[in-house]
């Protein structure tokens, strides 16, 4: 064994550790949590989390995204490969009850992912052209007053995201070309498309966050429709096959000698690492995306960036699902043979024909191209959170992370994807423990927001109106008073009565 797979080795132990017995026993505990300290805003608030997305941007600057385009921003960077062959990797390994797990976890992350993106929201900045920044560096900094530990969060993020995903990212983008190009790696085809995605990818980011929530705006909707509008063909054309979907899984996800048989790779620890993982809910990705959106009160990026987690996990990982477990149920022999990106590729096939392996290497290509966009997004937001908008080092950051997008679509990244996962894994932690000392000023915005909404007001934040919050550099009175139709006019004239006490 050489001195890299020794380390190959030695990481993927640490991570696994890691993940299966500190994180994923944290993530579940945190969701649950404001679960239910939230009294299910992830169910209550389904109906608000569509009509936010209408929302226009509340402050005018060229820079500055609506609702909508921080949700795509979001959405790129959870939406990947790993909706594709990680789910079908899950029920091969557990089981099809792993997409029961799945489903659970991303009703329970979704009051995380709340959480998390309206902190985002109170404690964002803006920067000199009218642009939002934020995430969890930023409100660990302003609202605990720790400003290494923001620091920290923020280096782990950018070595995970900017230089650990994406270079997998580009891996998996060119490496779809095998089932043309069985040689692609060696006959110069790998390094024409690192070129071709390198430039694709400089295009967007040079352009800034305003250029990158276009592209994700364009892509991620036009993705996904096709991706679902696949699955849904499948569905229903082997709709009779439904019931003996239905069973399998949750016939799987309640075998109880299989979940205690061995419990650290059960169905059940499968699929709840599959949806945590995926949808990314609590981890503390998202809200560098919540942060730049331009909204009137900082609950409706929560509900959007938990509309979010059910777009990543309950539509398109169910897609996926569905399509290999109709397989499975037609063809068990064959389905149990395969794994991960051919079990998916076949499952395809079996469905609609050749049309969908081609189909599945279009959507391998956009789903990781998106993710680029979307995980170079998050790493700049954190750049600018360690050095401020210091133009000669951001050139210099986008041409590393363009070397990155190349080299990783050539080679494969083993170790850098087991330190990616061992960084991300750190991310969460800082994180994680950040929101639950933090957390009780996301549920005092969401009794403010409830009691708007009951009063038949357009919810309209104002940080002065909740007592003893940490400063915050938006959200107050001068900056929103234009919010103008009563009676958004009366609840600001009253914000700062001297006479007012408290949330009721």
């Amino acid at each position: 064994m050489d001195f890299n797979e020794m380390l190959v080795g030695i990481t993927g132990e640490v991570s696994g550790f890691l993940y299966t017995y500190i994180l994923l026993v944290l993530l579940v505990f945190v969701g649950v949590y404001f679960t239910i300290r939230t009294k299910g805003v992830q169910i209550r608030f389904i109906k608000d989390m569509f009509t936010q997305l209408t929302e226009k941007k509340h402050v005018k600057g060229e820079r500055s995204i609506s609702s909508f385009q921080a949700l795509m921003v979001s959405t790129a960077s959870r939406v990947g490969t790993g909706n594709i062959a990680g789910v079908a990797t899950a029920i091969a390994t557990g089981g099809p009850g792993a997409v029961f797990w799945m489903w659970l976890m991303a009703i329970v992350g979704a009051a995380s992912a709340f959480v998390e993106s309206t902190l985002a929201q109170i404690w964002k900045v803006r920067g000199k052209e009218g642009e939002f920044r934020g995430g969890p560096a930023y409100y660990i900094e302003k609202a605990l007053g720790k400003r290494w530990l923001g620091i920290l969060f923020a280096v782990l993020l950018i070595l995970c995201f900017a230089f650990g995903f994406n270079g997998l990212q580009a891996f998996n983008a060119t490496s779809a070309l095998e089932y043309y190009i069985p040689d692609y790696a060696t006959n110069g085809t790998a390094i024409a498309c690192g070129i071709v995605l390198a430039v694709m990818t400089a295009f967007v980011i040079f352009g800034g966050a305003k250029r990158i929530s276009v592209i994700t705006s364009i892509i991620v909707p036009i993705m996904a429709i096709g991706y679902i509008a696949i699955a849904v063909w499948t569905t229903l054309s082997n709709i009779t096959e439904l019931p003996g979907v239905f069973a399998m899984v949750f016939a799987s996800a309640f075998d109880v000698q299989a979940i205690f048989g061995g419990f650290a790779g059960s169905v059940v620890m499968l699929g709840i690492k599959r949806g945590l993982y995926s949808n990314e809910a609590g981890m503390g990705s998202a809200p560098n995306a919540a942060a730049t959106a331009s909204v009137s009160h900082p609950c409706k990026q929560g509900l959007v960036q938990s509309l979010s987690v059910y777009i990543d996990t309950l539509l398109i990982c169910t897609c996926s699902a569905m399509m290999v477990l109709v397989f499975y149920v037609q063809d068990p022999q064959a389905a149990s043979a395969l794994n991960g990106m051919p079990l998916v590729q076949m499952a395809v096939n079996n469905s609609v024909g050749e049309f969908g392996i081609h189909f599945i290497t279009f959507a391998i290509f956009a789903f990781a191209f998106s993710s680029l966009i979307g995980n170079y997004f998050y790493a700049e937001n954190n750049l600018r959170f360690i050095k401020g908008d210091s133009k000669a080092l951001l050139f210099v950051f986008r041409v590393v992370c363009l070397c990155v997008v190349f080299y990783g679509a050539v080679n494969s990244f083993d170790l850098a994807w087991n330190l990616a996962d061992i960084f991300m894994g750190f991310m969460a932690l800082v994180n994680l423990i950040a929101l639950l000392f933090l957390g009780k000023w996301a549920l005092a915005a969401l009794d403010d927001y409830t009691r708007q909404r009951k009063e038949g007001i357009d919810p309209v934040f104002v940080a002065d109106r909740i007592p003893g919050m940490p400063k915050t550099e938006c959200w107050h009175v001068s900056e929103v008073h234009d919010y103008g139709k009563p009676p958004v006019k009366e609840y600001l004239d009253d914000a700062l009565d001297p006479e007012y006490v408290g949330l009721n």
